[in-house]
């Protein structure tokens, strides 16, 4: 992992989630999407579960200031203060962990550390670690701010996308859900409706 890989720094942790603020404004990893903090033995995966851009000091809004302005490009160039007034951050649900060279796919002994570098993963990682479905337990009954049909489905999206035979791994992931949601036909059916 080199220091281009960064995305973001963790600003918040418990051990089901952890908030963290990216280094560029608006340089938020997309919805569903593998992420990891941590080293030295011990790594924590979790997916963006939510993000959010807004002004740095709590309570006070961003104004509109793009009037007279052509484009949106023009209100950053005219006002070159607001990348150091705003920030964009997001909320990770924790999914699992490396340890020892082994992936668990539950949640770790401890959370994340503060000041934690995160990084996005990359395709074999992001491989490696959905060759398990046992994580979509965590997804499924997940209560956020954003739905947990739309955050499983995002997810699978993402994860399917580093498969070689999406196909095969959407189709696993179908009976995983199936079984995990039994009883719950709706949600299981808003989810695989998703996935498209």
């Amino acid at each position: 992992m080199s220091l281009d890989d960064r995305v973001a720094e963790v600003i918040e942790a418990s051990t089901t989630a952890f908030t963290a603020q990216c280094y560029e404004l608006y340089g938020l990893p997309a919805l569903g999407s593998l992420v990891k903090t941590g080293g030295e033995g011990a790594e924590i995966y979790a997916v963006v579960a939510n993000a959010l851009t807004a002004g740095l000091e709590p309570g006070r809004r961003s104004i509109a200031r793009g009037r007279e302005e052509p484009s949106e490009a023009d209100v950053y160039k005219t006002n070159p203060q607001l990348a150091k007034l705003l920030h964009s951050e997001f909320h990770a649900v924790v999914v699992g962990y490396r340890e020892q060279g082994q992936i668990w796919h539950h949640l770790p002994p401890r959370p994340a550390r503060i000041h934690g570098f995160v990084y996005a993963c990359s395709t074999g990682e992001i491989r490696e670690f959905s060759h398990s479905l046992k994580f979509l337990s965590i997804v499924a009954n997940y209560s956020g701010d954003v739905p947990a049909d739309e955050l499983a489905a995002a997810v699978l999206r993402r994860m399917a996308a580093a498969h070689e035979d999406s196909g095969a791994f959407l189709l696993a992931a179908g009976r995983e859900l199936a079984l995990l949601l039994a009883g719950r036909y709706d949600q299981l059916k808003s989810v695989l409706g998703r996935l498209r």
